[in-house]
């Protein structure tokens, strides 16, 4: 769980950026939208299908880019 301390010499606004900053580091606010409403087991495998098939893409993707440049 993330959590600062504010320093003396250090504004509101500046405490609570860091504070984003270590929300978003830690995944908080997207693992709560997940888990925000109930899935069925069909749209998790649909999702994963989905990124499996982006990170093949991207993977033939810089493949493609590398071997382009010898």
């Amino acid at each position: 769980m993330p959590g600062t301390r504010v320093k003396e010499s250090e504004s509101f606004d500046e405490a609570y950026r860091r504070f984003k900053k270590q929300c978003d580091r830690s995944l908080i606010v997207t693992e709560t939208r997940a888990r925000r409403y109930f899935e069925p087991m069909t749209e998790i495998r649909k999702k994963q299908k989905i990124n499996a098939r982006k990170k093949l893409l991207k993977k033939l993707y810089m493949l493609r880019r590398y071997e382009s440049r010898l």
